[in-house]
């Protein structure tokens, strides 16, 4: 029976694996670039330089207000139009720069203040929202194309680029923020050249607008969800730096980084799952499924985060002398990931079955919870090390709330886009 289903699934079980090499590669660059940066900044820098990063990834879903998902549904279902809509893809992107600059000075202005200089975080900001979300821009297309292998090796190149930077930037005569907002401009850049030279489909540019307004509401509605989905994912970031200070910033950006790397198997499959949801969009229906897909991305993403706290435990010094002074505090977070991830996942799936308006206002909700909450862990336990286990109930409140809100907004029929 075994073997019949993997005959049956062969071909996805394949792509998976393209996918997840590019994941696995990802995730042994991604950790020499942690190391490297996380250990020649100061921990406060480091913790400026992780929410300044994290603030142009929300950022980066204004630019284009949204369009790079029609792009990505035509790549999946009409290749023959994907020159048609790159050209509406680079309109947008030139329309949404004026909103974008004005919501980063705004994003300075209230969050970052005199801690860390306007020019740097602008540089910064703009690397990851406009040079690095380009890179992702032809990634998505090519996974749309079903081109998984070009698509991680694109992943691999990127973050390769971005270590080598960081272990040349640790090298270098001058190891402060500003001097590495330069390093890690350059190294986006050129990532982005090689994305668009190498791995773009060879299309002709159009500007075709009367194919795009019936696609405008869930451009705009897609720009809505991902930057309340990023919101309520890095609100966290930006109100330990408002509340604890750089320092608190720092220790907490190490921690989620570490975090972080359990997500990278569990995104792969969300991809897979968001294209597999696109053309059978009642999958979900039966129980049984929904619960074995949470039950296994759970475990996946828990026993990560265990065995890398194990591993840490014995070897404290593995990842460098900054990350060594925090690593006893990731027993604290145990659950985090599982439950993190699982919001994540729960709303790739409304976005996979075209709720993209029902997907948005739950974004919402999760994150107004999510502000209030850890707002008051802030508050009441900053003192001592209790707010990081805290962090564990706040995210179970979470998904308790992403489950209900997910599951009943799945109950009306899918629509396509």
């Amino acid at each position: 029976m075994v073997a019949r289903h993997l005959k049956a699934n062969a071909g996805l079980i394949r792509d998976y694996f393209s996918v997840i090499s590019g994941s696995a590669g990802r995730l042994v660059i991604s950790l020499a670039y942690f190391v490297a940066l996380a250990n020649t900044l100061s921990i406060a820098e480091f913790g400026l330089f992780a929410t300044a990063s994290a603030t142009g990834v929300v950022l980066s879903r204004l630019v284009s207000f949204g369009f790079v998902s029609p792009l990505y549904r035509i790549s999946t279902v009409k290749p023959q139009l994907i020159g048609a809509y790159t050209g509406g893809f680079l309109a947008a992107v030139v329309v949404s720069l004026p909103i974008f600059m004005l919501a980063a000075y705004l994003a300075h202005l209230v969050f970052f203040g005199t801690d860390l200089a306007l020019g740097t975080f602008a540089i910064i900001v703009a690397a990851e929202a406009l040079l690095w979300r380009s890179l992702e821009v032809v990634v998505i297309v090519n996974n749309g194309l079903n081109r998984f292998g070009r698509a991680a090796l694109l992943v691999i190149i990127g973050t390769a680029l971005r270590a080598a930077a960081a272990v040349l930037f640790a090298f270098s005569t001058v190891t402060t923020l500003a001097a590495w907002s330069w390093w890690y401009a350059g190294a986006n850049g050129v990532a982005m050249v090689i994305a668009i030279v190498f791995f773009y489909p060879k299309v002709r540019l159009r500007l075709v607008p009367q194919l795009y307004r019936r696609r405008l509401a869930d451009s705009f509605a897609v720009t809505g969800a991902e930057m309340l989905f990023y919101v309520q994912s890095e609100l966290d970031k930006l109100l330990v730096l408002a509340v604890g200070g750089p320092q608190t910033a720092g220790v907490y950006a190490i921690i989620m980084r570490l975090v972080d790397l359990t997500a990278l198997p569990v995104r792969s499959f969300n991809m897979m799952l968001v294209q597999k949801l696109m053309r059978t969009p009642d999958m979900l229906k039966s129980l049984k499924i929904r619960g074995g897909l949470e039950v296994g991305v759970f475990l996946v993403s828990t026993l990560g985060l265990a065995a890398l706290a194990v591993f840490l435990h014995i070897f404290p010094r593995a990842l460098g002398g900054n990350v060594a002074s925090v690593v006893s505090l990731l027993p604290l977070v145990l659950l985090v990931p599982g439950l993190r991830n699982l919001i994540e996942y729960q709303a790739e799936i409304l976005y996979a079955r075209g709720q993209s308006g029902l997907r948005a206002m739950n974004l919402a909700l999760l994150g107004l919870a999510k502000a209030g909450l850890l707002s008051w862990i802030l508050v009441v336990f900053l003192d001592t090390h209790d707010w990081m286990i805290w962090l564990n109930a706040m995210f179970a409140a979470l998904y308790l709330l992403s489950t209900y809100l997910t599951y009943r907004a799945i109950r009306k029929p899918a629509r396509r886009v």
